[in-house]
């Protein structure tokens, strides 16, 4: 692999790439064994965007050390805060996401809600990886994300900026009963224990989703797509 280069891995984490960054495409690589419409969509992109394709037997897609990859791997020259959002009055903070699906689950409710940026706690979340990326479906190519290292910083630079701050927690206000139509940050927490008890203090105020079912919570993208896709029907 080239030095300063990135391998992303699976059809729509490359497809992605292609559509969103080709000229940092240096390679894609396609399973020997692969075909079909997919096969056919790749090869397509990387001839109208002038990016060598090439077949490669399985052993090389493996040598690249992503366990899962659909027989499709791009190598890519990274681009840090490249990506264009959505409604920049809209982002979500994420702490202590430790599962690289849940934060690729995450990625890909946030494109499709149209979330300006993500911001993601650096420490005790999952770091972005291929993992993160396949999850995404292609997700990750398009959200803003930067990483912080000081949750209540953060929170202050957007209070500064002129969002109002709501944690999602058990018990907090159902988001139909909240305005979400100005500038809103959805602070979201981990697997475990939820967003921390001084994020929480932080926070302009609490929303949550009534459960009335028997199960306690919902997984975290599962809760983070109900909350920011009330926040889409206000908008709209």
């Amino acid at each position: 692999m080239t030095a300063a280069s990135e391998i992303v891995a699976g059809f729509h984490p490359v497809r992605e790439a292609l559509r969103r960054r080709p000229h940092a495409v240096r390679r894609v690589l396609a399973g020997e064994r692969r075909g079909g419409p997919r096969l056919l969509e790749i090869e397509a992109l990387c001839r109208r965007h002038g990016v060598p394709c090439e077949r490669v037997p399985a052993a090389a897609l493996a040598a690249l050390g992503v366990a899962v990859h659909n027989g499709f791997a791009a190598e890519v020259a990274p681009e840090p805060g490249a990506a264009t959002g959505g409604d920049p009055d809209l982002v979500v903070l994420l702490e202590d996401v430790q599962d690289p699906r849940n934060l690729g689950a995450l990625l890909r409710v946030c494109d499709g809600a149209g979330v300006g940026r993500v911001l993601v706690r650096d420490r005790g979340s999952a770091p972005l990886t291929p993992t993160v990326a396949r999850t995404a479906a292609g997700a990750s190519e398009w959200v803003p994300t930067e990483r912080i290292t000081n949750t209540a910083q953060a929170l202050e630079r957007l209070r500064q900026e002129g969002f109002w701050i709501y944690g999602a927690a058990e018990g907090g206000t159902p988001p139909w009963q909240l305005d979400l139509a100005g500038k809103v940050a959805l602070c979201l927490g981990g697997e475990e224990k939820g967003l921390r008890h001084r994020t929480r203090e932080l926070c302009d105020g609490l929303v949550g989703l009534p459960m009335r079912g028997r199960v306690a919570s919902l997984n975290v993208a599962t809760a983070a797509a109900a909350l920011l896709y009330e926040a889409v029907r206000q908008r709209t």
